[in-house]
């Protein structure tokens, strides 16, 4: 098994295994390889493993990753024995059972060459040909047996090849059987995010292999110009004056071809070298090159498409998946208390949410409602989220006082590996006996409290402290109320007040004050009558938050008069 080996900058040697197919390194502590350096960016380089090997990235860090004391850039195949610097840290690379990730030989690397991208008069380019329309704008003049023999077994070999580097590995080697001259050559691809060139694939026909001297003014002014370029001589080519070291290098014929897809996108460029004076290449050779550029564009782009097809279902699956184990933090149906009905609801923007929401049954035949916002959305809230509902259980089981149960949550929080996040909540411990609610906010939004003669008031807003995770010294202040028959209470994140319509205004409290005075006094009811006004407030504008709310109603007149009688209370249950 591969694995990376600390030599060097922290007094002692760690092993790290390379199990996954994508693992992180940096300072963050959801990396995969956590480096506790300060110079470490959170997230500065990934290895990454594939069926042709291993290979090195560097994360756009702010010191830089080294490989064997060169900068890492783009995609750097790793060999056994090859050492990683970031900062001040070594590492050493080892995986004896490695294959050769992408060229035939065992120590060709690219290298970019900073040349000026000047263009001079005395240039040696002998020809030119335009591939801006793509493969289906070349046209094969000369030769055609045996042009067409090298295409169709180029052909052949793309249409065996299904990953982008498989692509590009059977393009560049199926090339090298057609140009048996050819000494060197490599493939480049446009970073779709950064857009900077990344070499990808790299072959030498030497057994010593060497270096492969690339210069970006010849692969930018290819791709720019979507035209292929024959050069008599690049040894002498007027484009390399100011680099020395391609000068130095004895290339006497190059070809470099741009990969235009059907649309006349471009995605990178191929360039193939001969040392051999007796044996350049010819126009003819750069329509050869042309086409099977064309051909290896439609390949890439599809083997492009369906990598990005299957990393969409896999994402889809765990979404999927992630939704299912959410659910399964959340109540099932409403709790069953004497005297009072619940209505509840929770709508995630995405697959997974933020938002949570419980029913904790407490000692004296008590009920806590909490409900609470992680900041953020997705996978990163609802994991948080996850947490917040097993901390908060702890809390309120060990702590008899609703304050103090929410001061003791949010010291939880307030560790320094949750870094900007916090949470806002509203707890709420209903005596059903007493039918008395007492309210604890930590920044959240207040509890709207209707009384049963239609007036709307909002509760816990003023004693609102600091939301978790912020303040450890924080402490937290308790309101309670008095429940009459025929009350509602609804507690509700921001989601339901800052629901949107078409007009990206939001639906607002006051509108909420409102739909609650007008609303039935069971819960269920006034719950359905209030989701109502919000979808038909935002009408097809898409879900921006998260939204989740709890309503509770005490029962009026002969539906609770047996319930009045503290002798007939029943135990809290929940389904």
């Amino acid at each position: 098994m591969a694995q990376l080996k600390l030599v060097h900058g922290t007094g002692q040697e760690s092993a790290y295994p390379l199990v996954k197919d994508c693992t992180i390194l940096g300072r963050h502590p959801n990396c995969d390889i956590v480096l506790e350096v300060g110079a470490v960016s959170r997230q500065h380089a990934r290895i990454i493993r594939s069926e042709n090997g291993y290979y090195l990235e560097d994360l756009n860090s702010r010191n830089g990753t080294f490989l064997n004391n060169q900068r890492v850039i783009g995609r750097q195949p790793l060999r056994d024995g090859d050492q990683i610097r970031m900062c001040d840290l070594l590492f050493a690379f080892s995986d004896p059972a490695t294959g050769e990730p992408l060229d035939q030989d065992q120590h060709t690397r690219a290298a970019w060459v900073e040349d000026e991208p000047i263009l001079h008069s005395a240039s040696t380019v002998m020809s030119k040909l335009d591939v801006s329309s793509g493969a289906a704008g070349i046209r094969l003049r000369v030769n055609p047996e045996a042009k067409l023999r090298a295409l169709l077994e180029i052909s052949q070999n793309l249409g065996q090849a299904i990953s982008p580097d498989e692509v590009l590995t059977k393009i560049l080697r199926s090339l090298f059987n057609v140009f048996l001259q050819a000494d060197r050559g490599f493939v480049v691809l446009k970073d779709a995010r950064t857009g900077k060139l990344v070499p990808r694939v790299v072959h030498s026909r030497q057994e010593r292999g060497g270096e492969i001297r690339m210069s970006k003014t010849i692969v930018q002014a290819v791709m720019e110009s979507k035209q292929a370029v024959l050069s008599a001589d690049a040894s002498t080519d007027s484009r390399f004056d100011l680099s020395q070291s391609i000068a130095d290098f004895p290339i006497h014929s190059m070809m470099c071809a741009p990969l235009v897809t059907s649309d006349g996108t471009v995605l990178g460029a191929i360039q193939i070298d001969t040392s051999d004076r007796k044996l350049r290449f010819t126009p003819e050779d750069l329509e050869v090159l042309a086409a099977a550029a064309g051909q290896a564009a439609v390949a890439l782009e599809n083997s492009l498409l369906h990598e990005a097809s299957l990393r969409e279902e896999v994402l889809r699956r765990e979404l999927s998946l992630a939704h299912k184990v959410q659910q399964g933090f959340l109540p099932s149906s409403p709790p069953h208390v004497s005297g009072y009905h619940f209505f509840d609801l929770y709508d995630p923007a995405h697959e997974v949410g933020g938002d949570y929401f419980d029913y904790i049954v407490l000692p004296a035949n008590r009920l806590a409602i909490v409900l609470g916002d992680v900041s953020g959305k997705g996978i990163a809230a609802a994991l948080l989220m996850a947490k917040l509902s097993a901390e908060t259980r702890y809390c309120l089981a060990s702590e008899t006082s609703p304050a103090e149960a929410l001061a003791k949550l949010n010291r939880a929080f307030c560790v320094s590996r949750w870094e900007d996040r916090f949470i806002t909540l509203l707890l709420a411990v209903l005596d059903p006996i007493a039918h008395r609610v007492t309210l604890v906010n930590a920044g959240h939004c207040p509890g709207v409290l209707r009384r049963t003669d239609a007036s709307v008031i909002t509760v816990a807003e003023d004693i609102a402290g600091p939301p978790l995770g912020i303040d450890p010294a924080a402490s937290y202040t308790a309101e309670t109320i008095l429940l009459n028959p025929g009350d509602l209470l609804l507690l509700h994140t921001d989601g339901l007040s800052d629901a949107m319509d078409s007009r990206e205004e939001f639906f607002g409290q006051e509108r909420i004050l409102e739909t609650l005075a007008k609303a039935p006094h069971h819960a269920q009811t006034a719950g359905e009558a209030l989701i109502g006004e919000v979808q038909k407030f935002t009408g097809q504008h898409e879900q921006m938050d998260d939204i989740c709310l709890v309503l509770l109603s005490r029962k009026t007149g002969d539906e609770s008069s047996l319930e009045t009688d503290p002798t007939c209370q029943t135990p809290l249950t929940s389904e």
